[in-house]
């Protein structure tokens, strides 16, 4: 069973005037780096801006991601930060992820039959990604069937004072979600092994050590 998005993904790109763009290899490279600076500070820069429809191409972005493409969700949720004052880097940084989105729109979610299904969870974290408050951000996904069923990324509320303490944060997000996703699934009755404890796997290894 599949699951794509790529005649939304086309039409997405038509209204951008993005259907015959180069593609990128990723919808964000390392080194790049969206902040507040960026953003129009007079002006000549805010008009420049008011007729580039940041927000509707972030909103779209925003509900592939949410629906079937979770590899854009750290890109689309830094994006989403700048929509009250977007400059002109965050959007080329938008477009990026639409000329991404244009190489990989026949990418799906597969899932296969299986005998044994158990839902498994891995979360990660940057360190003190966002330049402007330096906080991170974490993400996590979880699987069923060998797709993912449930992912999220997001800017931690709190400021890590090291990569442990960011990872840990993620860890303990992804283990709340963990409990609200089991109790949903108990309800669907289709998962026996639901009633086990979910795997959720850290690549951290202080933070592994510190959550036992």
């Amino acid at each position: 069973l599949g699951l794509s998005q790529k005649e939304y993904i086309d039409r997405v790109l038509q209204r951008f005037n993005m259907q015959s763009c180069s593609v990128s290899d990723a919808p964000i490279m390392k080194g790049d780096k969206l902040n507040e600076s960026q953003c129009p500070k007079n002006d000549l820069e805010r008009q420049q801006m008011k007729d580039i429809p940041y927000a509707s191409a972030v909103g779209s972005l925003m509900y592939a991601q949410t629906c079937t493409r979770p590899d854009i969700s750290f890109a689309v949720g830094m994006l989403g930060r700048f929509q009250s004052n977007p400059g002109m880097e965050h959007w080329k940084a938008a477009k990026k992820v639409m000329r991404y989105l244009q190489g990989t729109k026949d990418y799906m979610l597969t899932y296969r039959r299986s005998d044994q299904l158990d839902v498994i969870g891995y979360s990660d974290s940057d360190f003190a990604g966002c330049l402007d408050s330096r906080k991170s951000t974490s993400g996590f996904v979880f699987l069923l069937a060998s797709g993912a069923i449930s992912w999220k990324s997001v800017k931690q509320s709190i400021i890590a004072s090291s990569t442990m303490e960011a990872e840990f944060v993620a860890c303990f997000e992804a283990t709340s979600h963990a409990l609200w996703l089991r109790n949903f699934i108990s309800g669907l009755g289709v998962v026996d092994s639901i009633a086990r404890p979910l795997k959720i796997y850290c690549d951290n290894t202080a933070a592994v050590f510190f959550s036992k």
